[in-house]
């Protein structure tokens, strides 16, 4: 084996190193080769760089030649694998070493542990030799029974009784007694026999059912799970949304849930390799086994199939939650424009804030143009003075309370130059308001006037300012709150930090939060460049970057290309091109006598360059390709423009009928279809058969995220507040 065992688990070597210890590193690649549809040599490359430290953006980015142009979803599929196999390697070896103290490893054994990559077999192989608790079986051991175990599994054709008169002792006081406690050592046998758990397992595999009913007089209470108070299927054709709102039901009290295979099938199986024969000790054996079943094997099962079921389902809910988001965190930019935001109210008024070309709070008031004040007039003046003072070119008005209402006044109101108007989704502004985040920049600003910020941030550059509240409460998610939440965050983190690499950050206007998520800086080093901007004022250029504490060669070499800086005296430092390539692009600049600034504005330059002869040991032509994209588009936003929109003039669920048509905007995307905001305060949904006139798998093959579109009233039931629509026929 080489290393011990416990060396082997606290040394601090990578994970190749310690599979090779279990297995030729060839057969290791070759799993997640085989997984992915990849090559090894692309499995390898890429691991070795994220054992060195590299971002799966700047690997998929500034690393092709290595990883043959994997891309980040490859690359992260390669890490996680790469953690799964490190976690499974550990579970090996403290197995190992617990069997080990035990006295009981033989070489047969430890080479089924080692040949094993599925934790539920691994766990199987594992059951016979793991510390228990005092079992009945257990007991049953200590009074001597064991002997008369074997002897009935041996099916013998002598009286089970007679053979069991011979154990009255150790405070075994009748027959029926000692084959109770042979019966129960002959269940823990069959629960730990890993041909039977195998057996059992794919039963629960391809046959098991749902099964819910609701819970003892909680008809009324629970009645939003009315669907499910008498209710079964098919496991493996349970999608997941469903299982999740079981799931959901079951946690709140609502619900009874039970997931089996038929009882009388399985118990069969179990016969089938246990009972040989037709005697009186098989039917001792048929007794073991329908206990072994009922008390051990089936509710051990249905565990490990509920929390599969459940990983499975979190898996799909948090994939359709990282799909909205990045649409979301991608979705188009006003830019640097000066805006005038609102977040509306009735009663408490409107705040008004306005923000400069790079979001800096200006000024905030608060107007009353609707009920109960209603001070239309007074209201008016006021956004008419702040629009010319600040020379306003947007306003922003928060989609929540009162925002139909605010639009229709704001467009009632006539300007010297018309500012466009731009209705925000609001969901997460409260939450910003109410964080450090919003305390710490503007700690004498109350929760609405922070609120209102965020929207008018939010329209000018909707990922910047995203990041900085809680993912999860984005509210474009399916059950976000019910799965895995630590999963959930690690997933969604690693679509932030891809997007906010993928569209590239001001170093000179970042905020620390979003500085943060750029790839190889830390939450210390995202306040260390904000120090340094504070104390020296504007960035002029990446090798600054250097000076900053806490950020040595490798964080520079992860993060300098995703940060850009307008008007530095480099004009690579706007661009993606990496520092590292500066000098190939300083090469044909050279070559074709003229400058770099030249290359970037001259098409006819560019398309004299010939890739091939720039290639170096560290630079092959994928590099040199992505240099010469970039050089036609220095640093510009990969994200589309923005597009003004109009509600119909209908503001409540009342307003609306069937067949009516109308716009709307996409604001969520489930499994089953999405959400569409039609200006009525309470967003209708289209179902997945209503997305188009055809059969359509995913609702992301034809809406995404902010998309607008038209749709047709197809109901409204106001009882339960919901609007279904259509797409078909648009």
């Amino acid at each position: 084996m080489g290393l011990p065992l416990r060396s082997i688990f606290y040394h601090p070597i990578n994970i190749i190193t310690i599979l090779c210890h279990f297995m030729h590193e060839n057969d290791f690649i070759s799993i997640i080769a085989n997984q992915l549809g990849i090559q090894q040599k692309q499995v390898i490359a890429t691991v070795k760089l994220l054992n060195e430290g590299s971002t799966v953006p700047f690997i998929a980015r500034y690393r092709k030649e290595l990883t043959n142009a994997l891309d980040e979803v490859q690359i992260e599929n390669i890490r996680l694998l790469n953690l799964k196999f490190t976690d499974l390697v550990k579970r090996k070896i403290s197995i190992i070493e617990t069997i080990k103290e035990q006295g009981k490893l033989t070489p047969l054994l430890e080479k089924s542990i080692q040949d094993c990559w599925d934790l539920n077999l691994l766990e199987d192989i594992y059951l016979p030799y793991k510390p228990k608790r005092k079992t009945k079986a257990s007991i049953a051991r200590e009074k001597g029974l064991e002997p008369l175990a074997i002897w009935l599994l041996k099916e013998n054709n002598n009286s089970p009784e007679i053979e069991a008169s011979r154990y009255l002792k150790n405070g075994v006081t009748n027959e029926e007694e000692a084959l109770q406690g042979a019966r129960d050592i002959i269940a823990e046998m069959v629960n730990e026999d890993s041909k039977a758990r195998n057996t059992i397992r794919n039963q629960f595999e391809k046959h098991a059912v749902v099964y819910t009913k609701v819970a003892k007089g909680k008809e009324t209470e629970g009645i939003k799970y009315q669907d499910y108070f008498k209710y079964d299927e098919p496991l493996n054709r349970c999608p997941s949304h469903r299982l999740l709102a079981v799931f959901r039901g079951e946690e709140e009290g609502f619900l009874k849930l039970s997931i089996e295979p038929d009882e009388e099938i399985a118990i069969q199986r179990l016969e089938y390799i246990f009972v040989k024969r037709n005697n009186d000790s098989s039917y001792q054996i048929e007794l073991a086994i329908k206990d072994s079943y009922k008390r051990l094997l089936s509710p051990s099962m249905e565990t490990e199939f509920r929390n599969l079921a459940k990983s499975k389902a979190d898996e799909e809910a948090i994939s359709v939650f990282a799909e909205n988001l990045k649409q979301l965190l991608l979705s188009a930019p006003l830019g640097s424009k000066r805006i005038l935001a609102i977040d509306p109210g009735f009663r408490s008024g409107c705040k008004v804030v306005c923000l400069n070309e790079e979001g800096k709070l200006l000024v905030d008031d608060i107007i009353h143009p609707h009920e109960p004040q209603r001070d239309v007039q007074k209201a008016e003046a006021k956004i008419i003075y702040l629009v010319e003072k600040y020379n306003i070119e947007a306003f922003a008005i928060g989609n929540g309370t009162a925002g139909r209402e605010t639009e229709e006044f704001i467009r009632n109101i006539t300007f010297k130059n018309e500012p466009q108007i731009f209705m925000v989704n609001e969901n997460g502004a409260s939450i910003y308001s109410a964080s450090e985040v919003a305390r710490e920049e503007f700690p004498d600003k109350d929760l609405t006037v922070r609120g209102s910020v965020s929207i008018g941030r939010r329209l000018a550059d909707p990922l910047a300012e995203l990041v900085k509240i809680d993912a999860k409460s984005i509210g474009v998610g399916q059950y976000q709150h019910d799965v895995d939440q630590n999963k959930l965050k690690q997933s969604l983190d690693v679509v932030v930090q891809s997007c906010v690499n993928q569209v590239g950050v001001n170093l000179n206007t970042a905020s620390k939060s979003l500085l943060t998520y750029v790839s190889g800086l830390s939450a210390q080093t995202a306040q260390n460049i904000i120090n340094f901007r504070n104390e020296n004022g504007a960035f002029t250029s990446r090798n600054q970057l250097k000076k900053i504490p806490r950020l040595g060669d490798k964080a520079f070499e992860q993060c300098a290309a995703f940060l850009r800086i307008p008007n530095a005296k480099n004009v690579l430092d706007n661009s993606a091109v990496h520092p590292e390539s500066y000098v190939i692009v300083e090469q044909m600049a050279k070559k074709n006598a003229c400058s770099v600034n030249d290359l970037i504005s001259n098409e006819a330059i560019r398309k004299t360059i010939r890739p091939e002869n720039y290639i170096t040991e560290t630079a092959g032509l994928l590099t040199i390709n992505d240099i010469l994209k970039e050089l036609a588009k220095p640093g510009r936003d990969p994200r589309a423009m923005i597009q003004q929109f109009s509600f119909a003039n209908v503001k409540k669920p009342e307003d609306l009928y069937q067949g009516m048509i109308l716009p709307g905007i996409v604001t969520n995307i489930t499994k089953f279809g999405c959400f569409v905001d039609i200006g009525v305060k309470q967003d209708g949904m289209v179902h997945i058969s209503q997305l188009a006139d055809k059969f359509i798998a995913d609702p992301n093959q034809v809406v995404k995220l902010q998309q607008q579109v038209q749709v047709k009233v197809l109901e409204v039931d106001l009882v339960r507040k919901r609007i279904a629509l259509t797409m078909k026929g648009f």
